[in-house]
């Protein structure tokens, strides 16, 4: 009788689970891939990163998070936290490992005009836990 449920335990683990929006920028994060990420910005970010914290346009938050990634090279990335109960709205928390140690990222997405894009996004050192 167990016999007859593994073909379905088999499936399970074998079929890739589509990745959401939260996980799609978490790997684009561990991957320093600036300028997919920057696709998913909206036309104004907030960004916020040791004591600066600001809104830019794409083109200024695409910098910002260039030159964080040329002077941080990442090197794993773990989702903490995260909220996606909501569709229009969603969070996360995630740890970047770097060669220069680890940071804690949030980030936020929002619905605009049927397509979640990047409103924020905060970065800091992570504390030892």
């Amino acid at each position: 009788m167990k016999l007859l449920y593994l073909p379905f335990l088999v499936i399970f683990y074998v079929i890739p689970t589509a990745a959401g929006p939260i996980e799609k920028v978490a790997e684009l994060i561990r991957q320093g891939n600036v300028s997919e990420l920057s696709k998913m910005f909206a036309a104004n970010v907030e960004i916020s990163m040791q004591s600066d914290d600001n809104v830019y346009s794409k083109v200024q938050a695409g910098l910002i998070l260039d030159k964080f990634f040329s002077q941080n090279k990442p090197i794993s990335v773990k989702i903490f936290h995260k909220v996606n109960s909501n569709p229009k709205y969603q969070f996360a928390v995630i740890i970047l490992n770097t060669q220069k140690g680890p940071f804690r990222i949030t980030y936020t997405l929002k619905d605009t005009d049927g397509t979640l894009v990047l409103i924020e996004l905060r970065i800091e050192p992570e504390k030892g836990r």
